[in-house]
């Protein structure tokens, strides 16, 4: 079974978590010095208007793949509440509603959103719906001239990573068989929670034979892979974000060893403000996913290399950053740009969502990112 995406423009599926996003406007206040000035016990302190959007991988990745000018089909799951009608109706603007799933047995996904400046956020979030999606919810119908899929944020759903994520597997594999590329995105894990007692790193193993492009953050990846390696980064920090003290050829590329191990063929690694860090495979099957895509050979076998993160002045929130560099990473790939020019669109879209509070509102066309990085945008 397959599908043949030459001479055609290339279909792209984004599935996985869908919620709703609440973030209040919280006031820039020099006074401020930590969490603990603002939500104090018994503290009443104004805000501004909530921002109100879509949120997880399914919205973020997925619009903005719309906004910069992919193909694209969208599948989540949500409940029959008012949130989801809210969510309902922002997929409709962009005519993408056709592929969400609609529950009696659930609510909504929905995550407040506390982004305050020059705080890290903090989520409240609400799964929702989204732990019941499954592998069933993506149907041979949908799947049908479907060039890539890409699936986001199997840790924040249940029925993905319970029973050593056979759930996730079955999904991927049968993506594969339609003869889709695959692209997995994943999620910040709370360690207390179900997800954070489950062995991550084998089903990783499982799951990586079936991934075309493994597209994690670094701090996902250290907790995932070796939570030893993670505590010991979590010391080295002293209570700062990991990502200013990692090492790349230290940090970084042994864990990117271990991946490429497990079946990855391309990882795309987010280190946060310093940028992204790329790695390909040099095997066969790495070929085949060249001439699957129509990849020169000569810009993506066997590569390795780091892109730093394009200068933005204006840093309101990080929410959707590393979704929206995925976008732009996988609409640059699906019109058969080079790796290195799609990790530098990747993190271009990045600094530019961390100019809003949402994930799309400050992104542009994949060409006008272009322009703007031909023009010599400062890193």
């Amino acid at each position: 079974m397959g599908n043949d995406h030459k001479g055609s423009a290339k279909k792209v599926m984004v599935a996985g978590h869908v919620c709703l996003d609440i973030t209040p406007v919280f006031p820039i206040n020099n006074k401020l010095q930590g969490l603990t000035d603002i939500m104090a016990p018994g503290k009443l302190l104004n805000v501004g208007t909530a921002d109100i959007h879509t949120g997880g991988a399914v919205a973020n990745t997925g619009l903005a793949m719309k906004i910069l000018g992919a193909d694209v089909t969208l599948a989540g799951k949500i409940g029959s509440d008012q949130f989801g009608q809210i969510i309902k109706s922002i997929f409709e603007k962009y005519d993408c509603a056709d592929g969400l799933v609609q529950t009696d047995s659930a609510d909504t996904s929905y995550s407040v959103v506390i982004a305050i400046p020059g705080i890290d956020r903090i989520f409240l979030h609400n799964p929702g719906a989204n732990h019941s999606f499954n592998a069933a919810d993506v149907t041979e119908q949908m799947l049908d001239g479907i060039s890539h899929f890409h699936l986001g944020y199997p840790p924040l759903m249940q029925s993905l990573y319970q029973n050593e994520g056979r759930e996730l597997v079955s999904l991927l594999e049968k993506v594969k068989k339609f003869g889709a590329t695959t692209s997995l995105d994943m999620a910040a894990i709370d360690p207390e929670s179900e997800a954070g007692q489950i062995n991550w790193k084998q089903i990783l193993s499982h799951t990586l034979p079936y991934v075309d492009f493994f597209m994690p953050s670094i701090e996902e990846l250290g907790f995932m892979l070796d939570r030893n390696i993670f505590s010991q980064w979590q010391e080295r920090a002293k209570g700062k974000d990991i990502t200013g003290i990692l090492d790349i050829e230290q940090d970084v590329h042994p864990l990117a060893d271990r991946l490429l191990e497990m079946g990855a063929n391309v990882l795309l690694i987010k280190c946060g403000s310093p940028g992204i860090y790329y790695r390909t495979a040099n095997t066969e099957l790495m070929r085949a996913l060249c001439a699957e895509q129509d990849l020169d050979i000569s810009d993506w076998l066997g590569k390795e290399g780091f892109i730093e993160s394009y200068y933005q002045p204006k840093v309101v929130s990080g929410t959707g950053a590393g979704d929206t560099s995925i976008a732009a990473f996988l609409t640059a790939m699906l019109q058969g740009k080079s790796l290195v020019r799609c990790v530098k669109l990747a993190a271009a879209a990045g600094a530019l969502c961390v100019a809003s509070l949402d994930a799309l509102s400050g992104l542009v066309p994949l060409s006008e990112l272009e322009a703007r990085i031909d023009a010599g945008w400062e890193k």
